[in-house]
């Protein structure tokens, strides 16, 4: 899909940058509460349909899973009152993973053995959404994550020689860390000069590997890694790694994880009196980054995965409703992508009507299986 960089500035105290995906939205897949309710059946009857979400929706990462979770609930929301598929209410099963990854898996299980279910939004994490891949691909269900950006996931293991796509079942509206890493290194060296990396990530799949992009991108043009480390998602003190970097004469530190660290991470340092800016990738793309890491923020940046949805006219009226509403979390980083993941999910089961007479298939797994030929074949802005 057609990606470039946009640098945007906001009134807060990070400098944001994002990868922007331009014109119609294109789910990328290939290389390029109650679970009762109806059993699918006939739509005149009024059918009842489930769309699952996982998601963080406590804990570590949890105001980023709260957008996603509530940006889900206002596209279904939506579809209800529109009534976008006649005679079909559609209703959110929210689960909630932890970020950890066998909780994701077992999520998984849970939707696909709702009879009711005909897709998934999420999860946010890399390393969940790998462990859920086979088990929504199993039961021939649609899984769209408005997050996920580790190459492998819709690229396979040897995505940087051969892609080569592991599932039919799976989609992102997110882009990918080959992208955002290769923007970020870019930005870094060209547009910040900054010469002297220090390299960090949270040994989990996501932030590693974009930290692993980043360096290889960051070194090839020009740039000096000068030294890298690891730290524990769930870690308080980083009283040595500050110290590493201030000895080590790095202009710039770059982060592969989530706001709960780098946000101590960033305060850690300037603590000390080293003044260079913690840069790093979507998963410190949130307000909570700001709040927590305080006037030691200012100066930070991040990259994002798509437009941020403040920016663009068309979800004036989303974000206007997520305010109203008074939801919880984040919907700056994630929520519109969760609406548009869910949106994708709803019509394609419209398109499963449509091609059925106006009535929705009455075996579930028949409906299923529409739904991923129909996600496959969604283009809308």
């Amino acid at each position: 899909m057609p990606v470039k960089g946009l640098i945007v500035r906001q009134r807060s105290l990070v400098i944001l940058t994002s990868v922007l995906t331009t014109g119609a939205l294109t789910l990328t897949a290939c290389g390029s509460r109650d679970d009762s309710g109806d059993k699918g059946g006939d739509s005149g009857s009024g059918t009842t349909l489930t769309i699952g979400v996982d998601a963080p929706l406590s804990g570590e990462n949890s105001t980023t899973g709260l957008g996603i979770q509530y940006g889900a609930q206002i596209a279904v929301d939506d579809a209800n009152k529109n009534n976008w598929v006649p005679g079909v209410k559609f209703k959110l099963k929210a689960l909630d993973d932890k970020a950890q990854p066998a909780t994701g898996q077992s999520n998984a299980t849970s939707i696909v053995g709702d009879k009711t279910a005909v897709g998934a939004v999420g999860p946010l994490n890399s390393g969940v959404a790998q462990t859920m891949q086979q088990v929504f691909a199993s039961a021939n269900m649609v899984q769209i994550s408005p997050a996920n950006t580790n190459p492998e996931l819709t690229q396979g293991k040897n995505w940087q020689t051969d892609k080569k796509r592991p599932y039919k079942t799976y989609f992102r509206t997110a882009t990918t860390d080959e992208l955002q890493g290769s923007f970020a290194a870019g930005y870094a060296y060209n547009g910040l000069k900054k010469k002297k990396a220090f390299v960090v990530d949270d040994k989990q799949t996501y932030g590693a590997g974009l930290a692993k992009i980043f360096a290889e991108q960051y070194k090839k043009m020009g740039g000096k890694v000068v030294a890298t480390d690891h730290v524990n998602t769930g870690d308080k003190d980083f009283g040595s790694l500050a110290t590493k970097i201030k000895n080590s004469g790095a202009d710039l530190l770059y982060y592969g994880g989530q706001y709960d660290e780098s946000a101590l991470i960033t305060k850690q340092l300037k603590d000390t009196g080293v003044k260079i800016p913690l840069f790093g990738g979507d998963g410190m793309f949130a307000s909570t980054y700001i709040e927590a890491a305080g006037k030691a923020s200012e100066g930070d940046l991040a990259t994002a995965i798509g437009v941020p949805a403040d920016t663009l006219p068309a979800a004036k009226q989303f974000i206007q409703t997520y305010k109203d509403k008074g939801y919880k979390g984040d919907y700056g980083a994630y929520g519109a992508y969760a609406y548009d993941a869910t949106t994708a999910i709803i019509k394609a089961v419209k398109a499963a009507a449509d091609a059925n007479g106006g009535k929705v298939p009455t075996d579930i797994n028949d409906l299923r299986s529409k739904v991923v030929d129909g996600v496959q074949k969604s283009d809308f802005e």
